[in-house]
């Protein structure tokens, strides 16, 4: 979150939130017989067409739950085929849908064994947002769409898995759909066998503009941190409590294994005075449109003490606000609340997309979405942003899409810090502090990665020996 101030209670934070939409991307499976051990989780998959030519395709479905058992919705997987004009690529979209937009994923897959109705398809996920669905209930409908990047004309008479005469909703078997990876409804193109797992764009780690960390460095006074472009934050005021202080030599540096780790800790006893918080930022606010990326291990628990602080773990971009709603301001946040905290019981992880805010009194315009589990231990978070959506990753997984509203119009700087949100979630007076590390950090400018790609970039770099590049110009 902003260093302008600290947050009021979630509820009030977004309550001028706005509804999702959703996506981008493109592969192939063979036709599979329904294993026996899939029988209490099985779909059927509804299908109409919403638009027969012109420059979208619209295949609008509903997946019903045919089974005995519930089924979350995040492993079911369908693949919807068609046959892509020569040289094109595609991006997906969701106009609406009755659980919302935001629980919906589209990628795009090549076909290993092309037919003549079928080289691509459009694959379809769900997150975590999406809920589950009980026997006998159905998803209700979801108005999905792609079109070409360049938005040139579809020909989608050739595509395996239209149909021009569907006009109303009804069983489709040319829509086929997975659960857990086991196919349990429909038929593929014939003659196609299983394709690499979508990814679009390619797998090659393409080249650009860059900065690259492994945090490779004695301790926060080390002249190569400055040197690099960082800021070891001293200065006082928010986010968090009020009174409290930033503590640059809680940001520590030290090997685990083979690669450098840096840790932020943040303490407390009990008092404004003795709360000591953490963050490093870069000094260049040069950042925009591309891929984010971060290996961060978040704590649910302090490493002595008592536990129940309302701690926030987070990476971000962000840019200054210039005057309350401001149009041009913009932040986009990975936040960690292992002991909940603005509404929250317990563990909540958040993904935020900001287009502006009012501090008082407050007002909040932003997209968000969530998971309330805990996230304890290592995990890989990407954020991508083009000129169409922001795109949240976790753990190689899309955990969140946000739309275009809410694009930045000003670079932003990158940042880290673990903050108390209040004292209220622990009184007690007895020191305790929390933990949160980092790996590493990647930004490539302009170019939207995926998270194979990253995790292939980053190992060039480390294969290479090289722990710092950065040749992100300035704006």
């Amino acid at each position: 979150m902003s260093p302008a101030g600290p947050r009021p209670p979630r509820t009030l934070r977004l309550r001028a939130a706005l509804a999702a939409a959703a996506v981008a991307g493109l592969g192939a499976s063979a036709l599979t017989a329904l294993p026996a051990a899939a029988a209490s989780e099985s779909v059927s998959v509804q299908y109409r067409q919403s638009a027969t030519g012109g420059d979208q395709a619209e295949p609008w479905l509903k997946v019903r739950n045919t089974g005995t058992s519930s089924v979350s919705l995040s492993q079911v997987k369908l693949r919807y085929w068609f046959k892509a004009e020569p040289g094109a690529s595609y991006r997906f979209a969701c106009s609406w849908a009755v659980r919302g937009c935001s629980g919906i994923t589209g990628t795009f897959g090549t076909v290993a064994q092309p037919t003549a109705t079928a080289d691509r398809y459009l694959e379809i996920g769900f997150t975590a947002a999406a809920g589950t669905l009980a026997p006998g209930a159905d998803t209700g409908d979801m108005q999905l769409r792609f079109h070409r990047s360049d938005w040139q004309p579809l020909n989608q008479a050739d595509d395996y898995s239209f149909a021009a005469d569907r006009t109303a909703y009804a069983d489709w078997s040319r829509v086929t759909a997975s659960v857990g990876g086991v196919q349990v409804w429909g038929t593929a193109p014939a003659g196609s066998g299983p394709g690499p797992d979508p990814t679009d764009p390619p797998t090659d780690p393409p080249s650009g503009a860059t900065l690259f960390d492994d945090f490779d460095y004695t301790g926060h006074t080390d002249p190569a941190v400055g040197a690099h472009g960082w800021s070891v934050r001293s200065n006082s005021g928010g986010p968090g409590v009020p009174g409290a202080g930033w503590a640059p030599e809680n940001v520590t540096f030290a090997k685990e294994g083979a690669n450098s780790v840096m840790n932020l800790r943040t303490s407390t006893a009990g008092t404004p005075e003795s709360t000591r918080q953490t963050e490093i930022l870069t000094r260049a606010v040069k950042f925009r449109n591309g891929t984010y990326a971060s290996r961060v291990r978040f704590s649910d628990a302090p490493l002595s003490g008592p536990d129940g602080d309302r701690v926030v773990q987070t990476f971000f971009t962000i840019n200054d606000l210039k005057a309350p709603m401001a149009d041009d301001y913009a932040e986009y946040d990975f936040e960690y609340l292992p002991n909940g905290g603005w509404g929250e019981p317990a563990n909540i992880l958040y993904t935020t997309s900001w287009e502006t805010y009012r501090p008082d009194p407050w007002e909040a315009v932003n997209q968000h979405s969530q998971v309330r589990a805990s996230y304890a231990g290592w995990h890989d978070l990407v954020v991508t942003i083009d000129d169409t959506a922001i795109v949240y990753y976790v753990d190689g997984q899309e955990f969140g899409r946000h739309d275009a509203r809410y694009l930045p119009e000003r670079p932003m700087s990158i940042n880290f810090n673990q903050w108390l949100i209040d004292l209220a979630g622990q009184t007690s007076t007895t020191p305790r502090s929390y933990d949160q590390k980092v790996d590493y950090v990647l930004h490539v400018k302009d170019q939207v990665l995926s998270p194979a790609q990253v995790a292939a970039k980053v190992a060039a770099y480390r294969a290479a020996g090289t722990s710092f590049e950065d040749t992100v110009p300035a704006p």
